[in-house]
C-alpha cells in the first residue's frame, strides 16, 4: 500500500490500557486520600461508564467530565490523583515506536488522529497529549487532530478548523481530506489506522481514505478496512511512501 500520509487513533491503538487495571487505580487513590473503604464503590461506578460507553478507552478520550464529577465526586485532588496514576500504567501498542520510526525514514507524515470530544484544561494537558509527550512520541507525531482543534504538541497551540467535528459523524475527515489536499495529498494517498469500525475505519474510508483496522488490543467487529493486523510492526511490510 502506497501512502504519503498515515493518520493512527490513540485509545486501544497507540495507546495499550490493557496495565490499566481499575482496582490498582482508585486503590492508590483512595489509600492516598485516606479513604480505602470507597474504593469498591469508585470501582463499581466506573463500570457503569463503561457499560453506558462500551470502552474504557471511549470513557478516557470523549467523556472525561464524567470520570471526574460521576466517580470522582470533583474532588481536585482526586483528579490529579487520577491523571498521574493513568500515565504510569497506560503502554504502548506492541511494535509501535519501531513501526513509527520505519515510516518516517519513508518519508510518510504522520498524525494523530483522535475523538477527544473534551478537554478539561490547558492546552497540552489533555490525556492524549501528556502521553504523547511522556512517551516521547512528539518526535514522530507533532500534531494530533481532535474535534477539540489541531494541537500542535511542541508549541501548545490549537488550529481551530476541527472544532466541533467528529469522527464519528465523518465530519471531521472532511475537513481532513481539504487539510491535506492543501499539503498536495489526496485522500486516496492517507491511510488511517484505528481499531474502532464506527470512528477509525468506516467513516474514513466512506471518504476515500485507505484504512487499517488494527486488533491487537480487542477487536471490534467487522468493518470496511482494507488490511487487518496484530501488530503494529506488520505495518513496515504493508506500508510504504507513494513517490
Amino acid at each position: 500500500m502506497e501512502v504519503k500520509w498515515c493518520g493512527f487513533d490513540y485509545g486501544q491503538c497507540i495507546m495499550e490500557p490493557g496495565g490499566l487495571r481499575n482496582p490498582r487505580v482508585f486503590g492508590d487513590i483512595y489509600k492516598e486520600l485516606g479513604k480505602p473503604e470507597w474504593v469498591p464503590d469508585k470501582i463499581r461506578k466506573y463500570r457503569i461508564l463503561k457499560e453506558k460507553y462500551g470502552t474504557y478507552g471511549r470513557i478516557k478520550e470523549g467523556h472525561r467530565d464524567e470520570i471526574y464529577r460521576f466517580v470522582l465526586d470533583n474532588d481536585p485532588r482526586a483528579i490529579e490523583l487520577f491523571g498521574e496514576k493513568e500515565q504510569e500504567l497506560l503502554d504502548m501498542g506492541e511494535g509501535l515506536e519501531d513501526a513509527l520510526a520505519y515510516l518516517q525514514s519513508q518519508g510518510i507524515a504522520l498524525q494523530v488522529v483522535s475523538e477527544m470530544k473534551k478537554t478539561l484544561g490547558a492546552v497540552g494537558t489533555d490525556i492524549v497529549s501528556k502521553f504523547l509527550k511522556r512517551r516521547g512520541l512528539v518526535k514522530y507525531f507533532r500534531e494530533l487532530v481532535t474535534p477539540q482543534g489541531k494541537i500542535d504538541l511542541v508549541n501548545d497551540t490549537v488550529d481551530p478548523k476541527y472544532k466541533g467535528h467528529t469522527k464519528e459523524d465523518g465530519s471531521l475527515y472532511d475537513v481532513l481530506a481539504r487539510d491535506l489536499r492543501e499539503r498536495g495529498i489526496e485522500p486516496h494517498e492517507a491511510v488511517m489506522v484505528g481499531d474502532k469500525p464506527q470512528t477509525d475505519i468506516d467513516p474514513a474510508h466512506a471518504r476515500g481514505f485507505k484504512s487499517i483496522k488494527y486488533t491487537g488490543f480487542v477487536d471490534l467487529g467487522e468493518s470496511k478496512a482494507d488490511v487487518v493486523i496484530q501488530s503494529f510492526s506488520e505495518l513496515k511490510t504493508i506500508l510504504k511512501k507513494k513517490a
